[in-house]
């Protein structure tokens, strides 16, 4: 599905040049769950940042369905403004640390927000969805009415809406308790396991970061795999 060819990043700071990125390679097949654990500062946001197209790298590339053949439309790296509104609507979920829930609306108003933006509105999936995640009871509550593990599902929901085959979170469970932890980690792999939808989960927790099939270490600009 994505193919990270060399891809290196950087920035100055005080007149110093410092590489958080150096030549990295990864393969992101459908239906793959991959964590990366790391440092802080170590570049991981940086990395899932590049892969939403949010941010573009100082070289490199990042191929749609791992073609071979770069610059023909498919490298996201270079994607206009436009084409890379289109590519986060479609194509890719995200999920915060710190939930990023719409506070003035109920919670099915919540997860139906990508799906309706991106016309892609299927009823009985989102109720699949909803069950799944042990959220429908809630549906007509406000986020501030529910617990941080509860507000975090609701967030998982709204990023798997759209059916988007790549899901992307930034470490979904730092603001979570060790019991909510587990509980919203495993449901997070599981429910894109039965969605084949490719998951990649930057993580401070080894715990959370063994439920994934790849684990990879971004260390000093290099992901290694552990």
């Amino acid at each position: 599905m994505l193919a990270l060819k060399d891809l290196k990043k950087s920035y100055t700071d005080a007149g110093e040049h410092h590489t958080i990125l150096n030549n990295i390679n990864l393969t992101i097949n459908a239906g793959d769950s991959i964590s990366i654990q790391g440092a802080s500062g170590s570049g991981k946001s940086t990395l899932l940042h590049l892969l939403a197209a949010l941010d573009k790298p100082d070289s490199g590339e990042i191929l749609l369905n791992n073609s071979q053949q770069p610059n023909q439309g498919n490298d996201i790296t270079h994607f206009t403004e436009k084409q890379a509104d289109a590519y986060r609507q479609f194509r890719v979920g995200l999920i915060f640390q710190k939930f990023n829930l719409i506070d003035c609306i109920t919670v099915m108003e919540n997860v139906m927000l990508p799906a309706k933006i991106t016309g892609n509105v299927r009823g009985e999936y989102i109720q699949e969805l909803l069950d799944a995640l042990d959220i429908h009871r809630h549906i007509n509550k406000l986020p501030s009415q529910l617990s941080g593990g509860e507000q975090q599902r609701v967030a998982i929901a709204r990023g798997l809406s759209h059916q988007p085959p790549l899901l992307l979170a930034d470490e979904p469970t730092g603001n979570l308790d060790s019991k909510n932890s587990d509980l919203v980690s495993h449901l997070l792999v599981n429910t894109c396991k039965k969605l084949n939808t490719a998951l990649v989960m930057v993580t401070h927790s080894q715990k959370v970061a063994l439920l994934t099939q790849q684990q990879w270490y971004l260390d000093d600009g290099r992901l290694t795999q552990i």
